[in-house]
């Protein structure tokens, strides 16, 4: 029947081909650079330009986040981490040893997330650490920005690279 294949072609498991992936990498992404430690990043922005009420509205979100993060980095970070490495490792076997397409399109995704993670307790730890507010924890917050940022364009960059090669190679090979 036609309505089936129409389903299973809008639900296919060739990841690199697919455009619902690329949406969800782009969603991804937008999504990491705006949240940034669970804050968005808007409120930095209005704390810059309104201070006052804004200001204290950043600080104190940052703070209930900050013990959030670390919070749960010191309650469950050594299984966190150990899960997550046993998460990646399957991901990176299944899909570049095995060749199952789905498996490297999630691992391509799920790797730089887990850096975004790291790079999240750290600054969330250096927040803490040098108890720091207003201009300085408005700056530490634009640097983390921008530090997902980066990662989130190398990562999109070497997805791409990956993907054109996976259709590249598709399309190419005879079957």
């Amino acid at each position: 029947m036609e309505w089936t294949r129409v389903i299973f072609d809008l639900i296919d498991f060739r990841s690199f081909s697919n455009l619902w992936y690329w949406i969800a990498l782009a969603v991804t992404w937008s999504s990491a650079s705006h949240w940034v430690l669970g804050i968005p990043y808007d409120m930095v922005l209005r704390a810059r330009r309104n201070g006052g009420a804004a200001e204290q509205d950043l600080h104190d979100i940052a703070r209930v986040n900050v013990v959030r993060i670390l919070y749960i980095a010191r309650e469950a970070g050594l299984i966190l981490t150990a899960l997550a490495a046993f998460g990646l490792t399957l991901l990176a076997a299944l899909g570049f040893f095995y060749g199952i397409e789905f498996c490297q399109a999630i691992f391509l995704i799920a790797l730089p997330l887990g850096l975004v993670g790291l790079l999240s307790v750290s600054t969330a730890r250096r927040i803490e650490a040098d108890e720091i507010s207003g201009e300085a924890l408005r700056k530490r917050l634009a640097i983390h920005r921008a530090s997902v940022q980066v990662i989130g364009m190398i990562s999109i960059f070497v997805t791409a690279f990956w993907g054109m090669l996976q259709n590249f190679n598709i399309s190419v090979l005879p079957g």
